[in-house]
């Protein structure tokens, strides 16, 4: 009997660890944007104009259905040495360690999207590591993993270290077209 007990509380202790681990585990993985209306926004927008380049377009905040959202939309231009629009959210305070991808639920016209990570190391205004998507009409979730990012220079470090992140941006960028797309949420997830 006195054996029985020491399985069955063993067996307790297991399975209190194991919801508890579960529960923290769910609780890291809450949204890092959701784009509520009744938060701020910390989001902001600019084109190629900042040198020179001639894309031009805009980004707003919507909902659709039970989705809120920011669009991002434009005309995208390679003419004079430019070529992306976007949208940029600085972080405010250090990811965690183990943090090893990105996702977002996002849909568009069918064109190739980016997000754009900047890190403590990318210091110049065009170092940045980006990973692709393509869009469809309806919603999707993408997940990119920190280590398929590519580098902008030979100068950057190969992978992104999550905790130096200090800016995410989705952009349209690197060939003529327009571009079209909202997203509702982004998660960095472990």
């Amino acid at each position: 009997m006195l054996r029985r007990n020491k399985y069955l509380l063993f067996a307790c202790k297991f399975l209190i660890m194991a919801f508890f681990k579960v529960s923290l585990g769910m609780a890291s993985e809450k949204p890092f944007e959701t784009f509520d209306p009744n938060k701020s926004r910390n989001w902001s927008f600019f084109t190629d104009g900042v040198m020179g380049g001639i894309s031009s377009g805009k980004a707003f905040f919507g909902k659709s259905g039970s989705d809120n959202f920011v669009r991002l939309e434009g005309q995208v231009s390679t003419a004079n040495n430019g070529g992306f629009i976007q949208i940029r959210h600085s972080l405010t305070k250090s990811l965690d360690d183990d943090i090893r991808s990105i996702s977002l639920k996002v849909r568009g016209n069918g064109e190739r999207y980016y997000v754009f990570v900047r890190t403590s190391s990318t210091l110049l205004p065009w170092q940045f590591y980006n990973a692709s998507f393509k869009t469809s009409k309806n919603w999707s979730v993408i997940k990119l993993k920190l280590d398929a990012f590519q580098p902008s220079s030979s100068f950057l470090r190969k992978t992104i270290k999550s905790s130096s992140i200090k800016s995410i941006g989705i952009v349209a960028y690197g060939r003529d077209h327009q571009a079209k797309i909202d997203v509702s949420e982004i998660n960095f997830t472990k």
